[in-house]
């Protein structure tokens, strides 16, 4: 009986109580979320600039894809068993010009001086011994991008970004110097990117860690005619790159 007496009066302080606390949820409530939204904002104008500019560090790792030509399946190059291209790792450095075309998209321009390294493995079948190329490059690059974006949550926002990459050669003294004992490649090249990253805001600064992958367009084989070129017909970029971006 005792414990029947204590669940009757438990459900009626419960009938009292809920509506109390649902009033209580209901006014709370959307003022924390508003307060949230608004009030605990760091640069809450930052992104009402019109024109706006930073730095980016880039850490990448990159390969080639490649295509084997027809010479590869001849007897004269019997002795090549496979070209293999191999990742490595390299960085970039640059600037960026952000400009705001519309409240959630933004054109922006990122030149960049990029540090590549590329191998290929070169197996044979007979006795000769396999062959390690390493191509160093140092490209001038111009990223012309498309940066769409969410809406802003408190501090942070996420975004998709998308655009083109022309980049020119500015060094490959190396290549140039024995070209018959190395991979010659072009000094242009174009690229696709496309990525996604996070806009964190701070109270003197934008931090945005963005990761982006880019695909070579163009075919920047140069030599086919010494003994590294004649088993390729085609050579494009892949590159996986992790940015960090201040602004």
């Amino acid at each position: 009986m005792q414990t029947a007496y204590l669940w009757h009066k438990l459900y009626l302080y419960s009938k009292k109580i809920a509506p109390v606390l649902i009033v209580c949820l209901a006014t709370v409530t959307p003022g924390l979320a508003q307060q949230y939204r608004w009030v605990n904002q760091n640069n809450p104008n930052y992104d009402n600039r019109k024109i706006s500019y930073g730095f980016l560090i880039g850490l990448h790792t990159t390969a080639y894809q490649l295509r084997y030509s027809d010479q590869f399946v001849t007897p004269s190059l019997d002795t090549v068993y496979s070209v293999e291209p191999g990742w490595s790792p390299g960085f970039s450095l640059g600037f960026i010009v952000n400009y705001r075309l519309a409240d959630l998209l933004d054109f922006r321009v990122t030149p960049k001086v990029a540090f590549y390294e590329n191998t290929l493995l070169y197996r044979y079948t007979d006795d000769t011994p396999n062959e390690e190329k390493l191509v160093e490059t140092t490209m001038v690059e111009l990223p012309l991008l498309l940066k769409y974006k969410s809406e802003r949550r408190g501090n942070i926002r996420m975004y998709m970004v998308g655009g083109v990459k022309p980049g020119l050669e500015a060094s490959g003294k190396k290549n140039q110097e024995n070209a018959a004992n190395a991979v010659g490649i072009t000094k242009m090249n174009l690229s696709l990117d496309v990525g996604f990253g996070f806009d964190l805001y701070y109270p003197l600064f934008k931090f945005s860690p963005e990761l982006r992958f880019s695909r070579g367009v163009v075919d920047i084989l140069d030599n086919t005619t010494n003994k590294y070129g004649q088993p390729l017909s085609r050579l494009n970029t892949n590159t996986i790159t992790l940015y960090l971006l201040f602004q």
